[in-house]
């Protein structure tokens, strides 16, 4: 090891960079340009279609984000400029890599908590409760906005869902309702906070908005989901819903302990990126050690009392491997076309022909129909020159423009895989309207209330 040590300070700078000027080539009238967006456009059918195919979504992405570099590769090699592409591609995978981090940790400690009974809980305490249906649809809606900035909105929404179902299977038209309501306010809860959504944590890591800056959206994001709700409400019979009497859920051991470890590593990563100026990733990294430290004397603990010990290594292999995947073939494909000139011809036909403004609402409308996170990566990719007033209202509308389809957003998807046929594609579309005023109303409040931000330089 000292030998390898020794050797590597004798290499010079050279061999780790070269002062090889980069040179860019316009592929978007080439031959390998189409093929790359025909390609991008069908893998993409293909994610969207996952429900019915059960073709997992990371499959044709990655395979096509291969394809789309191998060519841009060839292109750039027959014509002299390998390094180029090379120095393009390392600094997408370095993206990727941060967020991918990231989001293990986050997912990691979810999975602790779910093991550890924590969501299994709090669900039992909240069927127990005799609510009627309209204080669950209320109580369901805010709990999911305030909880999804700081776990993620997927999670979430499956978590109030099951509550909806385990006490109001009864009434298909309340489930139906309380699903959209739960959609709406985890995507909105997730929109002013760095950790709610994956496309706001891209926005953070990429220190365009600051950790404190994303809270100016708490209020137009508020409105988001208490529009919509406010009249849902009148279809809601106020009966009470009939409970069941579920048996109290224990926590096991160490289960407050790990809630109590990630927000101090949401602290760490927070602090990381503010003060330290590290990426956010090495935070959440250094907090994954907290609970691995803290798994050996639960295991320990658990062992003297005959039972299965916790095991850290098993939450980090049950972490949602085909989404963190298929962020990695997103990403990579999505930066393969933005080298090849398309995110830049975009972006001049967006948002110089209609103005920052009317781009970043219709980009929000786009977001419904396209999984956000590809949209968002592709904005940031362009890299508009836009004031902090105008990111924060891509990042909302983005956010909250998911929920105006039931397939516009994560968390719907998964609720209309768990209500059984209850909450469907056509259920939620008869709300789309009402959602929609609810987005209108959210870009109103920012305007209104933000429009300092819009001077305010990135």
């Amino acid at each position: 090891m000292i030998k390898l040590l020794k050797l590597l300070t004798l290499l010079p700078v050279s061999a780790f960079a070269t002062s090889e000027p980069l040179t860019t080539l316009d592929l978007t009238s080439h031959w390998v340009g189409y093929i790359a967006l025909v390609l991008f456009v069908l893998a993409y059918i293909l994610v969207m279609v996952e429900e019915f195919t059960h073709f997992k979504k990371s499959k044709p992405v990655i395979l096509v984000a291969g394809v789309i570099w191998g060519l841009i590769g060839w292109v750039y090699a027959s014509q002299g400029l390998p390094h180029s592409a090379e120095v393009a591609l390392r600094h997408n995978i370095l993206e990727y890599s941060e967020l991918f981090l990231f989001l293990l940790v986050a997912m990691t400690y979810i999975e602790a908590m779910r093991e550890r009974q924590i969501f299994r809980a709090l669900k039992v305490w909240l069927v127990n409760k005799g609510l009627t249906f309209r204080q669950l649809f209320w109580l369901t809606g805010f709990l999911a906005f305030f909880i999804s900035p700081i776990a993620d909105n997927l999670t979430t929404a499956l978590i109030m869902g099951a509550v909806v179902l385990a006490v109001g299977a009864s009434n298909p038209r309340f489930v139906s309702i309380a699903f959209i309501n739960i959609v709406v306010a985890a995507n909105a809860g997730g929109a002013f906070s760095p950790f709610g959504d994956i496309t706001t944590l891209m926005v953070w890591q990429k220190g365009i908005v600051e950790f404190s800056q994303f809270f100016s959206l708490l209020v137009p994001s508020l409105i988001n989901f208490i529009v919509p709700a406010a009249i849902m409400h009148f279809s809601i019979k106020n009966e009470v819903a009939a409970t069941g009497g579920q048996s109290k859920v224990d926590i096991k051991l160490g289960g407050i302990t790990i809630v109590i470890l990630f927000i101090i590593t949401i602290i760490t990563a927070v602090s990381f990126h503010n003060f330290l100026h590290l990426p956010p990733a090495m935070g959440m990294m250094t907090g994954l050690s907290y609970l691995m430290i803290v798994a050996y004397f639960i295991r320990k603990s658990e062992c003297k009392l005959q039972q299965d010990g916790f095991d850290v290594f098993k939450k980090v292999a049950n972490a949602e491997w085909d989404t963190l995947l298929f962020f990695f073939g997103v990403i990579l494909s999505v930066g393969g076309l933005s080298f090849m000139g398309y995110l830049a011809l975009t972006s001049e036909i967006m948002y110089l022909s209609l103005g920052a403004t009317y781009a970043n609402i219709l980009v929000g409308v786009l977001s419904a129909i396209v999984d956000n996170i590809p949209v968002m990566f592709a904005v940031l990719s362009m890299n508009p020159d836009m004031s902090l007033g105008q990111w924060l209202l891509v990042t909302l509308t983005i956010g909250v423009g998911g929920s105006l389809f039931s397939v516009g957003s994560a968390a719907g998807v998964a609720l209309m895989g768990q209500s059984k046929g209850l909450y469907t594609f056509s259920s939620h579309l008869r709300w789309t309207g009402v959602i929609a005023l609810g987005y209108g109303a959210s870009i109103g409040a920012h305007l209104l209330m933000n429009g300092a931000l819009f001077d305010v330089p990135v």
